[in-house]
């Protein structure tokens, strides 16, 4: 009884105020950017977010039940669930608009790749910690082992994915590769040349576009194509392809400095709504667009905060494993949250990942309560480890 009081005060209150703080401007932002599709019932997407909330709550409270040390014990289980749950969806999955990530559930879409995240971050975690927890030989050979060993273990998800196709999760993916080899404390040399990799793979595959794109189009589809010049050339596909980025950057101008108003933006209240799917994808125009440059600041400072006090929390934890826990979990949200919020503005192009705890959706936001979940669960249970060897 006494050690579960010590767990409710060690409890990062500021973190679940933010998150509540995130739960009402997504509330808020999804009535403004839903209303017109259900005009008998201008709730309707609001009232299911609720209940994803609810059930995102839950799952959260879950995942902070049990010590995360026992997650070690499920890492293996967990990763190769999550494998055989993608290959599923390549053999049986759902396919809507054009991509193959779901599988159906009793009437209910289900998107597998969700959960992987949480798995490929938990797997990483344990392979880091079992690599470094005794130290290890300082060195580029040392180095490469331990990127090899990581690359065994994230690179088949993110081929799975990759090819549904999803390059958004896919680079989710990447981007907890990316973080957790960075805590790992790899040498400058393989920084260096991983940085240098990536570069010259981007480099390739411009190559290739000018000068042998039916290779190229076997890498890049015609979809995903559309995107990059949907992008790069908004203006002259306004009518096709870059007409979703051509309206979001219309509406985030209309905000000006304090926006339009709540439920007073022309792009997101006319019916239908000058910008599809803006309860989801796009939810960031009805914030930019009703509460201007002020509202969409005030969201992406809670962001800043929620990661600052994360990162705290990875930095004062005396178990390897929790540090590379909360770590995976910083660059799985960092990346959506940059992403999602470039591609409204054009800062990258269009890749259909939705804003971490704002956008409508189940499997996502799930996937984030989730990630919430196991990083107080690191904080509530730092302590014991105080005085302590990670052995006692």
């Amino acid at each position: 009884m006494e050690e579960r009081k010590s767990s409710l005060q060690q409890l990062d209150y500021t973190l679940l105020f933010l998150l509540f703080l995130l739960m009402c401007i997504s509330l808020m932002a999804i009535y403004s950017g839903s209303g017109q599709y259900f005009s008998s019932d201008p709730t309707y997407f609001v009232k299911r977010q609720v209940v994803w909330f609810a059930i995102g709550i839950f799952l959260m409270i879950s995942a902070m039940v049990l010590d995360y040390d026992l997650f070690r014990n499920f890492s293996i289980p967990l990763y190769i669930i999550g494998l055989v749950l993608l290959v599923l969806v390549e053999l049986f999955g759902v396919i809507q608009n054009g991509s193959q990530r779901w599988i159906g559930f009793g009437g209910i879409l289900f998107q597998p790749s969700e959960f992987v995240k949480i798995f490929v971050v938990i797997a990483l975690a344990h392979l880091l910690y079992r690599i470094t927890k005794d130290g290890r030989e300082k060195g580029f050979r040392s180095d490469c082992i331990l990127v090899a060993k990581v690359a065994a273990v994230g690179l088949p998800p993110f081929f799975l994915i990759l090819k549904q196709p999803d390059l958004g999760t896919a680079l989710v993916i990447g981007s907890i590769i990316a973080t957790m080899v960075l805590m790992s404390g790899v040498g400058w040399r393989m920084f260096t040349l991983l940085v240098t990799s990536v570069i010259a793979g981007l480099g390739f595959l411009v190559w290739l576009h000018n000068h042998y794109f039916v290779l190229f189009n076997k890498i890049i589809k015609d979809h995903q194509m559309e995107r990059i010049y949907g992008w790069l050339y908004p203006e002259e596909n306004a009518g096709s392809y870059g007409y979703q980025l051509v309206e979001a950057l219309k509406g985030i101008g209309a905000g000006r400095l304090y926006g339009s108003g709540y439920l007073q933006g022309m792009q997101s209240q006319s019916e239908p709504a000058r910008v599809p799917e803006l309860h989801t994808d796009f939810i960031f125009t009805v914030i930019g667009e009703e509460f201007g440059f002020l509202g969409a600041t005030i969201l992406i400072v809670i962001y800043f905060l929620i990661f600052y006090r994360m990162i705290v929390i990875a930095f004062s934890c005396n178990n390897l494993f929790g540090t590379y826990l909360v770590s995976g979990i910083v660059g799985l949200l960092v990346f959506q949250i940059f992403q999602n919020i470039a591609m409204t503005i054009g800062l990258m192009p269009i890749t259909g990942l939705a804003l971490p705890f704002i956008s409508y959706g189940g499997s996502a936001l799930m996937t984030n309560m989730i990630a919430v979940g196991i990083v107080l669960n690191v904080n509530m249970r730092t302590r014991h480890y105080m005085f302590q060897t990670e052995e006692v």
